[in-house]
């Protein structure tokens, strides 16, 4: 099309790309006048066929509108900002310093090393198995990892297989949750190998990742965990809870590529529920202008 036609046509498309784009900038603080693309969607731009832009165009209208639609449900102030295609090549992930053990182990690490403002969100233990939850991370588009102990997940294995079908990781916290480094190895070896195997039988895929009770492990307990089979052991850069959030780092912040830790936990345990926890550590997330990225795709 040429012309006066071809013109309008063209102005079209560029309002259609900048009311699906705007609002994602705008949550970042930034004008939407002159919007930068919220992280992820630059890539998503570049790779869209020229043919069809307007059809990509509406697709992102609508996905703008139902995160919108999901926040306003939940709670949250702002909807999550979109997460980020997965890296083409993994960042080289190196053991934090002060938490080395010995040559040839599974790193230790608090922060993934990349440069995007994406974080992790990991989820401990299994005691609270709150539905609200499941559909609130569903209809947000948040992704998480979960690290199960068993003594708390047999109460209603089903409830993270229905997690699992949602595209959640199932990674290893141990069968019992001890204090590993006042077991023998033997007894650690067993806990550690004990649960890989038993998340393979009940939701057939052995865990890659392995984090031990408490962030607490010796020589012993990394020797283990590469034994059964584990590459890496990610702990956290800050931890959160329905009121409030608590932070390793001295500037208490959050930086890119920071693990969050959090619990399944309830009001028996927290001022609040697993909803609660979310819109709080959203809040924190999203006001810093940082998305929420998958673990396992960088790692």
């Amino acid at each position: 099309m040429t012309g006066k036609g071809g013109r309008r046509a063209r102005v079209a498309l560029a309002v259609l790309l900048v009311a699906a784009v705007g609002p994602a900038c705008a949550a970042e603080g930034k004008p939407a006048g002159n919007p930068a693309p919220a992280p992820g969607q630059q890539r998503e731009y570049q790779a869209a066929p020229a043919g069809s832009l307007a059809e990509y165009a509406e697709r992102l209208r609508r996905s703008q509108v139902a995160r919108v639609a999901a926040a306003k449900k939940w709670g949250l102030v702002q909807p999550p900002l979109p997460t980020p295609p997965p890296p083409s090549v993994k960042p080289e992930i190196k053991t934090r310093k002060g938490f080395e053990a010995g040559p040839g182990l599974p790193p230790v690490f608090t922060t993934v090393p990349v440069e995007e403002r994406v974080v992790f969100l990991t989820m401990d233990d299994g005691a609270e198995k709150d539905p609200k939850l499941l559909r609130m991370m569903t209809e947000l588009g948040i992704p998480y990892s979960a690290f199960l102990s068993d003594y708390l997940v047999r109460e209603d294995y089903g409830y993270f297989k229905k997690m699992q079908d949602r595209g959640v990781s199932l990674q290893n916290h141990t069968l019992n949750h001890p204090y590993l480094p006042g077991l023998s190895y033997a007894e650690q070896q067993h806990e550690i190998c004990g649960q890989q195997a038993l998340i393979e039988k009940r939701y057939g895929k052995r865990p890659s990742l392995f984090r031990p009770p408490y962030g607490s492990y010796n020589g012993e307990t990394l020797r283990a965990a590469k034994s059964c089979g584990i590459k890496a052991v990610p702990l956290w850069a800050a931890e959160a809870f329905p009121d409030r959030m608590e932070w390793r780092e001295w500037d208490r912040d959050l930086h890119p590529g920071d693990i969050i830790l959090t619990h399944f936990r309830g009001r028996g345990d927290w001022k609040g529920t697993m909803p609660d926890m979310i819109r709080r550590v959203m809040k924190t997330v999203t006001g810093k202008g940082y998305a929420v990225a998958r673990l396992e795709d960088y790692l």
